[in-house]
């Protein structure tokens, strides 16, 4: 296992993340968290919502210090109660001091917005933010499921204030979601943000298990041909179809770190493996043509005019990029 540096902080993250939300068996649990740690996997992501998952954690972890955990909040704790959930102070305050007795700690690593809410300002939640990093509850933070122009917002708010800013972005990808490559993955890379990525596997579509047990209807031919794909440059390689679709999540950017989530400790080591694979570009093209994806304005209009001399002169292509 490698690391990677959250963000622009010094702190050392391993370059798999484990999914804790889908774990249900205590004992399992357990043997997941020793199967990982044995590779030098320390990552772990869990959430508020997640309940009983999250409080398992904290059950079943030993040497907290040596994991980096990181813990989300937004969604509602109680349904009853509109004040239960949301981006705002109260919600932030009391779904972090559930989080701490679930999981034994007195800390968190990381503590992600779990989703953009457009009810409270971002003023708000980067103020609370650096409370509770100045309180030493909280080491670092993090966001998912939000535009980019929130996060760029958020991030320059906390540069002028002299506040925390978010190291991490939180966001699905995979080969038939590419989305974020149109504005949140420029930008994350632009701030210097790690990408945890979920649902790299698309929901098990790529591994081909939810192809197995779906409706065959269910699934575009886009996502048949994808899979396909997959499934194609799997067995040419001699790898299972997760480890090459954990695999194209990372070969686009050093930032994204992909979440592997899983049920078994025998499901995590096969995945891991996925950190051997290394995709050939003529693969890479293979597995993108099958799945194909449109950037859209203004990536692809600026793309044109990057190469064009009517914008930038006879000299746009003796310009060397940085």
């Amino acid at each position: 296992m490698r690391y990677r540096l959250f963000g622009r902080t010094g702190l050392r993250v391993s370059e798999f993340v484990l999914g804790t939300m889908a774990i249900g068996d205590r004992d399992e649990y357990r043997r997941i968290l020793e199967v990982f740690a044995e590779v030098g996997g320390n990552f772990l992501d869990t959430a508020s919502a997640y309940g009983a998952s999250e409080e398992m954690l904290g059950e079943v972890l030993w040497e907290r210090d040596r994991f980096v955990i990181g813990t989300k909040y937004t969604l509602s704790r109680d349904p009853a109660d509109p004040n239960a959930a949301g981006n705002h102070r109260k919600n932030m305050i009391l779904s972090l001091e559930r989080s701490l007795r679930r999981l034994r700690t007195d800390y968190v690593d990381i503590y992600w917005v779990h989703v953009w809410d457009r009810h409270t300002p971002i003023e708000e939640t980067m103020r609370a933010l650096d409370d509770v990093v100045r309180s030493g509850k909280v080491l670092h933070v993090g966001i998912s499921d939000a535009p980019a122009w929130i996060v760029a917002q958020a991030n320059m708010i906390a540069q002028f204030r002299g506040s925390v800013p978010f190291s991490g972005l939180q966001v699905p990808y995979n080969l038939l979601q590419r989305d974020i490559e149109r504005e949140l993955l420029p930008m994350a890379e632009a701030f210097g943000m790690s990408v945890t990525a979920w649902a790299p596997m698309a929901q098990g579509v790529l591994s081909g298990s939810a192809r197995r047990r779906a409706d065959p209807g269910k699934l575009s031919a886009r996502d048949r041909a994808g899979a396909s794909a997959v499934a194609a440059v799997a067995a040419e390689l001699g790898v299972t179809a997760a480890q090459v679709a954990l695999a194209w999540t990372r070969h686009r950017s050093a930032a994204v770190l992909p979440i592997v989530g899983v049920s078994s400790a025998a499901q995590l080591a096969a995945n891991l493996a996925a950190g051997q694979v290394v995709l050939p570009e003529e693969m890479v093209a293979r597995l993108e043509a099958a799945a194909p994806f449109d950037p859209g304005f203004p990536q692809e209009f600026i793309t044109r005019c990057d190469e064009s001399p009517h914008v930038y002169g006879t000299a746009v292509d003796r310009v060397d990029p940085r």
